[in-house]
């Protein structure tokens, strides 16, 4: 829901205060509409119900995969297109991946977003509202749902939560900056901490100055992707207006300040950036004790037959050896959510097979 209408329509009808807090720590506990939260009065909560619409997003698809992975779509009040992933872990972590806009302007040669095109910045409150529904989801029985629809979800069970949230869903995050640190600001109410909260950039490097006066212990991720400007700039068009090294910087200067190691994203893609030689340039370029990396298998969008395809797992081994051997650390991201596009570099904003793949 959008807290500013619900608290502006409070004031209106001459609520106290606290109702505004009431009606959203019901909302961040789980209840799924004004008629649930049954500690307000009847006839305020037909008020509300009247005149503050309790979703921001209508979902219409929702897509789970065989490792319990969860995409949902979405979409606004004035009908763009919205996605977002809920990943199961084996430890009970819950992390979820949000979109900060529909679709995205930076046109990553590899992202099906970015070939989606961009729609329009989302608000603070359909940046979080996208959590809340997997709030809901995670609150629901196991294996209930079914089919594509999204149906009333259920308060969380006790001692399972919400523990993770990434802002690396559709879009660029750092150029939808007020309503993103917004949202951030709002998560903890939803039980994920700031420093369980990362925030992915293309390396939108005066975002990056601005995120470091904040006062919040958030994650940086750079996707970086290339070692070099003129290959970044084959695969990233923002790296004509913000070269390596510009972005770079900033990411350290941010660490100097928070003291948090950047997560550096490298997408490996065959014969195009996963050469060894490649992985020697990164260990020339990114300092240990500032960044570590991520080295993320490509995932294929739309149809499958674009124009890169995924660097084979000797290749990836290969290249993190190198790495490893210099004293820069590096894992590899285990891809979850594949089979229904929800994996890295897959959200496009349509609708697919339904249900459990």
């Amino acid at each position: 829901m959008d807290r500013e209408l619900l608290e502006q329509t409070l004031a209106d009808l001459g609520q106290p205060p606290y109702r505004a807090r009431q009606v959203w720590e019901r909302a961040c506990a789980g209840a799924a509409s004004y008629e649930e939260m049954t500690s307000l009065p009847k006839e305020l909560r037909t008020q509300l119900t009247d005149r503050v619409p309790f979703s921001t997003l209508s979902p219409l698809q929702r897509r789970e995969a065989r490792d319990g992975t969860v995409k949902l779509l979405f979409q606004t009040a004035d009908g763009h297109p919205v996605e977002s992933v809920l990943m199961r872990y084996r430890d009970g972590r819950r992390s979820v991946c949000i979109s900060t806009q529909s679709g995205c302007p930076l046109q990553c040669a590899f992202c099906a977003s970015g070939q989606m095109g961009f729609k329009r910045n989302l608000s603070a409150w359909e940046i979080v509202e996208q959590a809340l529904f997997f709030l809901r989801e995670i609150g629901s029985a196991e294996g209930s749902h079914s089919g594509s629809e999204v149906t009333a979800e259920s308060e969380p069970e006790p001692g399972e939560r919400l523990s993770n949230a990434a802002l690396m869903g559709m879009g660029e995050p750092l150029m939808n900056y007020e309503a993103v640190l917004t949202a951030v600001r709002a998560l903890p109410d939803l039980g994920i901490g700031h420093r369980h909260t990362a925030i992915s950039t293309a390396g939108w490097a005066p975002g990056i100055d601005r995120l470091t006066t904040e006062d919040l212990p958030v994650r940086l991720a750079l996707s970086l992707h290339a070692p070099d400007d003129e290959l970044r700039r084959r695969l990233m068009p923002v790296t004509a207006r913000f070269p390596i090294a510009e972005v770079l910087a900033a990411c350290k200067r941010f660490y100097d300040v928070r003291r948090r190691k950047v997560l550096v994203e490298y997408l490996m893609l065959a014969g195009v950036n996963d050469h060894r030689e490649q992985a020697r340039a990164l260990v020339r370029l990114l300092n240990p004790k500032i960044f570590k990396l991520n080295l993320i298998p490509y995932n294929e969008t739309g149809d499958g037959r674009g124009a890169f395809s995924g660097s084979s797992r000797p290749a990836i081994d290969a290249f993190r050896e190198v790495l490893a051997k210099a004293g820069l650390e590096a894992t590899v991201r285990v891809a979850r959510g594949r089979e229904i596009e929800a994996a890295c570099g897959q959200l496009a904003g349509t609708a697919g097979t339904a249900g459990r793949t």
